[in-house]
């Protein structure tokens, strides 16, 4: 039997939207059993969110396979104390509240670090347990404004470049809170106790500036401060960057080491470009204005064509459903087609990066689908769980 390395993991998750619950959905396709503790009124806001397909929110849907639900009025003493109970049984809580909510539930890491000591607390927030913004409301673009990554991406002198894509939420928020809860539930093997793990989305996405600002700040009075769009890796040199084709499509061009950018060049016919490609005045200035002056003489397809078999970092931009038809990462099977029984139909799944066994593909739950079951497995009699369950 194929067993997923996190089978018999339990998680408990309070989380709502995208950080939170994009973490849980990865452990979830790993094999842990993940439980998503909802308000009866409406449970994850998500669920109401466009788009809908038979009233059904598809992003919902999208985050929230292989989860059970569960619904508990936390706001209700004696569902409270039923949570308390009930926390003792799981190995990981994930909850994305403003600091502080938990606590004046009753239900912070305190009281339950006493419920279960062997519990992994992951608090996801948009600035952190401490600091002066601690408590504002944000989100993703607000903390990748703040963490310096909107400002290093755009044209020099131009605006900042609009991701479009959820960094700190992904990357800030998701992705630390993973490697936080499984680097302490590796600590727990040695140790037998839990720890509480602090993950500011805004924190987590000065990460990807890392190798920029850490450079920035060895460099100290002899360096200077970051610039958008005039450094090597986010527009200043013609060998890394975005050219317009005849046709308003885009080529990425990626050919940092010399031996890729003379490939470049000589698909270009203009070997003669190299020499000053990486000067970081007019004269590579110059350069960038003939790569953009030639790419924008054929359309996407034919500079595809151009550069198909030639190994030197240019690929196009890929728009729309153009990338759930890229051969490489269908070949990868990120897409996985299944039958829906729940729903009578069959759906297509994005996979999470990780795949260390063959993924479940249960649907998401319906709002507290699983409410006795859960709280049954939890020793909690019949009468309780129809006082709980209303």
């Amino acid at each position: 039997m194929n067993t997923l390395p996190l089978s018999g993991l339990k998680v408990l998750d309070l989380s709502r939207l995208l950080p939170g619950p994009y973490a849980t959905l990865v452990l979830a396709d790993l094999g842990a059993t993940v439980d998503k503790v909802e308000d009866p009124q409406g449970g994850d806001y998500l669920r109401q969110m466009a788009p809908l397909r038979d009233d059904e929110s598809a992003l919902f849907y999208g985050l929230n396979r292989n989860k059970r639900s569960l619904t508990l009025d936390l706001k209700a003493p004696e569902a409270r104390e039923a949570f308390k109970r009930l926390v003792r049984g799981y190995d990981v809580l994930v909850e994305s509240f403003r600091p502080g909510v938990m606590d004046k539930l009753g239900l912070g890491w305190s009281v339950l670090h006493a419920e279960n000591p062997r519990l992994v607390y992951c608090a996801i927030s948009g600035y952190g347990q401490t600091g002066p913004d601690r408590l504002k409301a944000g989100h993703d673009l607000n903390y990748a404004a703040r963490a310096g990554v909107l400002g290093y991406g755009g044209e020099a002198d131009g605006a900042p470049a609009f991701p479009g894509v959820q960094l700190g939420d992904i990357g800030g928020g998701s992705l630390f809170a993973l490697v936080g809860l499984l680097a302490a539930l590796h600590e727990r093997e040695r140790t037998g106790q839990g720890r509480f793990v602090d993950v500011s989305m805004t924190d987590g996405a000065t990460a990807f500036l890392h190798m920029h600002l850490a450079a920035r700040l060895f460099m100290g009075e002899q360096g200077q401060p970051l610039r958008r769009g005039k450094e090597t890796l986010n527009g200043g040199f013609a060998c890394y960057g975005l050219y317009r084709t005849s046709d308003d499509r885009y080529l990425s061009v990626g050919a940092l080491e010399p031996k890729f950018l003379a490939g470049v060049c000589q698909v270009l016919g203009r070997p003669d470009l190299l020499a000053e490609a990486y000067d970081t005045g007019e004269a590579g200035a110059r350069v960038k204005a003939e790569f953009s002056r030639i790419f924008a003489e054929h359309p996407l397809a034919y500079w595809t064509e151009r550069f198909a078999g030639s190994d030197v970092c240019v690929e196009p931009v890929l728009e729309g459903d153009e990338v759930l038809a890229d051969p490489q990462l269908r070949a990868r099977n990120l897409f996985v087609e299944s039958e829906d029984t729940q729903r009578g139909r069959r759906v297509t799944h994005l996979l999470t990066p990780l795949r260390l066994g063959e993924t479940p593909l249960r649907p998401p739950p319906a709002l507290g689908q699983h409410s006795h079951k859960i709280l049954s497995e939890a020793g909690f009699s019949s009468e309780e769980v129809e006082r709980l369950v209303k």
